[in-house]
């Protein structure tokens, strides 16, 4: 989720905070902003006379800077879980005003004192089929270059998803991963690190995949969702899929802080997360909105494969991010 889409502002919002009739929302590009704005921002400026500027990509060390400085130009920023956790832990965020954002229908799980779910999502294993020989079925097969030959893609940054799968793919029970075995895991890397070329953003997943420069890999649903739409011809399976939840902070210092919280009430709510959702293929998290969706998304979304899923677990993450980080960039560099 690095990249920045096509109607961005370049340097938006660099030193100057946004009016007290704007705020500025921050994402990660791509298809996800682009629904992002359509399904939240567009009608919470019609309603609320509130203009939401757009910037992005998310990017955790200029938030914290940011924060650091006390020179705040972000509002609303939607982030990883994990992130968040230890974010508001190190002080970075602002409290949520439940007072304006309803808080009863919200998903618990997604849901904290600093942060309101934005949408749940699944790593899946997806694989072009024009560059792929049969049906690649598990996470297992990413490490098989003998079965399927090729060039894998995995997120490459430091978060919940590459370790795991790699321990799965390594005969680890599900219901074992944690504590993670980075010892193990990093083993089990080697085995295809030079067939390994590393997305960054969700739209780079897509290109990678589409274009057959990498013949499969891990994406999230939404990614997969998108492509279909679009017409490629793409593969997915959902079996062992990797759960999480990006969610939306407000950075401590904010200078559009009641914008920032009405927009939280706006995007959280039933037809909101009910819009995102049909538009992106990321599962809502306010309960109501599957209400006010078609049936036939509704069993495309990520809580309807429920049958091989394995949560990650952002608390675990949370606790470890720096640790891991630091032998993730290392490994990589090597």
């Amino acid at each position: 989720m690095k990249l920045i889409f096509a109607g961005i502002l370049a340097g938006l919002m660099a030193t100057t905070a946004a009016k007290a009739d704007e705020m500025v929302f921050t994402s990660w590009g791509g298809t996800t902003q682009e629904a992002q704005t359509k399904s939240w921002a567009e009608p919470f400026s019609a309603s609320s006379g509130i203009k939401v500027l757009q910037d992005g990509p998310t990017d955790y060390g200029k938030l914290k800077a940011m924060v650091d400085a006390k020179n705040v130009t972000w509002d609303v920023v939607d982030v990883e879980m994990d992130f968040a956790i230890k974010a508001a832990k190190d002080g970075l965020l602002e409290p949520i005003d439940f007072a304006v954002v309803p808080k009863d229908d919200l998903d618990p799980r997604f849901s904290n004192e600093n942060a309101v779910g934005s949408f749940y999502y699944s790593f899946v294993l997806a694989w072009n089929k024009s560059a792929v020989s049969g049906e690649p079925a598990s996470w297992a097969d990413m490490f098989d270059t003998k079965k399927f030959p090729g060039k894998r893609t995995f997120y490459k940054w430091s978060a919940p998803g590459v370790i795991e799968i790699a321990l799965l793919a390594d005969g680890v029970p599900a219901d074992k991963l944690y504590p993670l075995d980075l010892d193990r895991a990093f083993k089990k890397l080697d085995t295809i690190k030079s067939d390994i070329v590393w997305w960054g953003g969700g739209a780079e997943s897509q290109q990678l995949i589409a274009s057959g420069e990498a013949a499969f890999g891990q994406l999230w649903n939404g990614r997969v969702f998108a492509l279909e739409k679009d017409g490629a011809d793409v593969g997915v399976s959902w079996n062992q899929n990797l759960t999480a939840a990006d969610v939306l902070v407000v950075p401590k210092g904010a200078k559009n802080k009641d914008a920032a919280m009405k927009f939280l009430a706006a995007a959280t709510s039933p037809t909101g997360q009910a819009k995102f959702a049909e538009a992106s293929g990321y599962a809502p998290i306010n309960t109501k909105a599957k209400a006010e969706m078609p049936a036939d998304v509704v069993k495309g979304l990520p809580d309807a494969h429920v049958d091989s899923q394995i949560n990650l677990d952002m608390n675990y993450w949370a606790e470890h991010r720096d640790e891991i980080a630091t032998r993730w960039y290392a490994w990589q560099a090597k």
